[in-house]
């Protein structure tokens, strides 16, 4: 089997993204976007996920974490989708129902070719939630859909129930990491074949 692998770069005013990654990695990953949590939550992906990711960001953190967060997002999907390739052989559609302590998440997508993002009530805060970490709340469904959008998916993400925000986010991103682990394997039974009626993705 080719390598599942890409590197994508994005060079604007206002921030400086690379990213290499592995499909058919194990987990490892070198992750440094001058944003702690941002770092923390795309470990989850790739250690959740066994993508190997090396992501370096350096973003104009003095304004705010705005164009960091979205600039990640935007390279990383794109990453994911060149990866990807055609799309052959690969599973395509699967889901992920993930706990972390009180909250329970679940995360749906079909790496379809189309970019279709549906945020449902994740992150209503409770009194006093204004941040996760360094990033306003937000600026998480922001990520995800862009992220979504770039990787050419549908993405359906839903927190049925959660008190601590840390828990509701972590508990999205592990999901997001297990589903794309699935949604990204090849089906022997289909090697070489697209899983599509369409014949493409």
């Amino acid at each position: 089997m080719a390598k599942r692998t890409a590197e994508v770069t994005r060079k604007t005013k206002e921030v400086k993204v690379s990213v290499h990654v592995d499909i058919d990695g194990t987990g490892k990953n070198q992750i440094n976007t001058g944003i702690g949590m941002l770092d923390h939550l795309v470990d989850h992906i790739s250690r959740h996920g066994r993508f190997d990711i090396m992501l370096k960001a350096e973003g104009d953190l003095h304004v705010d974490e705005h164009h960091t967060v979205e600039d990640v997002a935007i390279v990383l999907g794109q990453a994911f989708d060149k990866a990807l390739g055609e799309r052959r052989g690969i599973v395509r559609m699967a889901h992920a129902i993930v706990p972390m302590d009180e909250a329970l998440a679940m995360v749906a997508l079909d790496i379809s070719g189309r970019g279709y993002p549906v945020i449902e009530g994740a992150f209503s805060t409770v009194p006093g939630d204004t941040k996760v970490g360094e990033i306003k709340i937000d600026l998480i469904k922001h990520f995800l859909e862009s992220f979504a959008n770039e990787a050419k998916m549908n993405l359906h993400v839903i927190v049925m129930y959660g008190q601590d925000i840390h828990h509701r986010v972590e508990a999205v991103f592990k999901a997001l990491g297990r589903a794309l682990d699935e949604a990204t394997q090849i089906d022997r039974r289909i090697e070489g074949v697209t899983p599509s009626t369409k014949g493409i993705i």
